[in-house]
């Protein structure tokens, strides 16, 4: 089961939130279920924020993202803001003495997300990033039989990140155009999440790629695009094994269609985000399902699994453990797989490889960092 912050001996956790969205939602229920208070929530206007803050159920609703930062009732702040204001506000905060959980990307350039690692490991305060997939107990089951041999010599990776949220001329958003955004939008949206995960499950890191991006519409809504639609990246890992990935977000049909799967010399594994109470098992001799159940799984699964088998886990449970671990990490717990300001450094430093490859036509791009 997850740590509950109620069991870490801090005492209530008193959170803040800049933001008003979707993700402020995830972020606010996340933070109550670990035991957490909802102190005070900012947007961009005073009126946004008293909305949000009605909406959200905030104690209150503060003038701007600055007094929010600098309220003394505050001890994490989560930033859920387009992501070009993530560094700044970021930094803001751990100046300001307050833990931060900060949506990705961490940063819309490697040199920022590097100054806030930097900045997170100087301060000794817990700074998280929610690449909250590594919180769905089957990707941990994955990751351990990985880390046991089940599976050989990984030789071969076979993986996607699927969305349909952008595939009409008419569908916008401020993630369309690079001011907002940053210079990438699939990669560093979800093809972010994708690279993290594959590095988490498999305990090795992408050593080179080479990456070809297609932007399909110049305008969407009457307004021009600069951001890529559909990414193609073909990579080797530091231990040779080779892979193929495909992010895009105008794949009819496919809502939050994530896809991890590993060949190995001995057992083939696949994770699917949109069946997340399953693992494929592939053999020569047999494929099987391994369906979610904590009285087999690998401790670190089985401490993520909230209900009994047969009681299906999901998105939101997933976020639920990544807050749940970040508050019992302000209280001292070092708990396996969370991910930090370094985790957002590295996904920054992908998406830069990723588009200097894209931008010298398919160019393998050594990846240092």
């Amino acid at each position: 089961m997850t740590t509950d912050v109620t069991d870490t001996g801090l005492g209530t956790i008193r959170a803040g939130i800049l933001g008003g969205g979707f993700m402020a939602r995830v972020h606010r229920t996340a933070a109550r279920d670990a035991g957490g208070e909802l102190r005070a929530i900012a947007t961009r206007s005073a009126a946004g924020s008293r909305h949000a803050a009605d909406a959200l159920g905030a104690e209150r609703a503060e003038a701007d993202a600055i007094a929010l930062l600098d309220a003394a009732d505050i001890d994490v702040v989560h930033i859920c803001t387009p992501n070009a204001t993530h560094a700044e506000l970021a930094l803001r905060a751990l100046q300001a003495g307050k833990h931060v959980v900060c949506e990705k990307p961490l940063a819309t350039t490697a040199h920022d997300a590097k100054t806030l690692a930097d900045a997170a490991e100087a301060s000794g305060r817990v700074a998280a990033v929610p690449f909250i997939y590594r919180y769905h107990p089957m990707v941990r089951e994955a990751r351990a039989r990985v880390a046991r041999g089940d599976i050989g010599e990984l030789l071969t990776l076979d993986c996607s990140y699927l969305q349909d949220w952008m595939l009409f001329p008419t569908d916008d958003d401020w993630r369309v155009r690079s001011s907002s955004g940053g210079a990438s939008r699939a990669f560093a949206d979800i093809g972010s999440h994708l690279c993290d995960l594959i590095e988490f499950v498999i305990g090795d890191r992408i050593r080179a790629l080479s990456a070809r991006t297609r932007r399909v519409f110049p305008e969407r809504a009457g307004h021009e695009v600069d951001t890529e639609d559909i990414v193609a990246v073909l990579v080797e890992t530091v231990s040779g094994a080779l892979g193929t990935l495909l992010i895009s977000q105008m794949a009819a049909g496919r809502k939050n269609a994530l896809t991890l799967e590993l060949h190995g010399s001995r057992q083939s594994i696949r994770f699917e985000q949109e069946r997340p109470e399953e693992l494929w098992i592939g053999t020569r001799e047999e494929s099987r399902l391994l369906l979610r159940d904590p009285a087999g799984s690998a401790p670190d699964s089985a401490r993520l699994q909230r209900v009994p088998a047969g009681h299906a886990m999901g998105y939101q449970d997933a976020f639920n453990g990544f807050v749940a671990d970040v508050y019992a990490a302000m209280a001292g717990a070092q708990p396996d797989g969370m991910p930090t300001f370094a985790d957002g450094h590295r996904s920054a430093v992908l998406t830069e490889a990723v588009l200097q490859s894209a931008a010298d036509d398919g160019r393998w791009v050594e990846v240092t960092a």
